[in-house]
């Protein structure tokens, strides 16, 4: 199928409820939360995007996450973008576990990482982080201890902050003259 069959296929399915875009040959399919395994079911039926790829979140601070699936079919060899929106007070989607199994581990993932819950998961358990993780280390509102604790590595170059390693001492290149330079000028 072709992007704008692709879109036509979207809007004559789910009317004014989905918007699509299209960027580099690839359609975004944008749809509200309560249409998302029907999405993804529509998708996988009646487009042919029977691969499921992957599926991770995008923290958009007051805008909640936005949720994105993309697929791709084997036969039509086209991509598709599903995406939805979830509010950063109750971040909750259905899982799309029953629709493509693939799902299971990318849920797991981003509800460690965001905090994203995907109601109806068969084991919405930690996939990465160590044991006693506090937190969702993706979320732009997580602060790092490290950065609190101690500057910033890549701030200074090493012995120019007081402490640490002494400073690089600095090279020419071969055949730079000892004249030349911003410091000779």
């Amino acid at each position: 199928m072709t992007p704008a069959e692709l879109a036509e296929a979207w809007t004559t399915r789910f009317g004014e409820a989905a918007t699509t875009s299209e960027s580099h040959g690839e359609v975004t399919a944008d749809v509200p939360a309560t249409s998302w395994l029907e999405a993804l079911t529509f998708a996988r039926d009646d487009l042919g995007c029977s691969f499921f790829d992957w599926l991770t979140a995008v923290d958009e601070l007051e805008d909640g996450f936005a949720i994105v699936a993309h697929l791709y079919s084997l036969e039509g060899g086209h991509h598709m973008l599903v995406r939805t929106r979830v509010p950063h007070e109750d971040p909750v989607l259905p899982t799309a576990t029953g629709v493509f199994r693939g799902a299971n581990w990318h849920e797991r993932e981003t509800f460690e990482m965001f905090g994203v819950v995907f109601d109806g998961h068969p084991n919405l358990v930690p996939l990465l982080l160590p044991d006693g993780f506090e937190g969702h280390p993706l979320r732009k509102d997580f602060i790092l201890a490290a950065r609190v604790a101690k500057p910033w590595p890549g701030a200074k170059e090493p012995g120019e902050s007081g402490h640490g390693a002494p400073s690089r001492r600095r090279v020419r290149p071969p055949g730079v003259p000892d004249d030349w330079g911003p410091s000779h000028a």
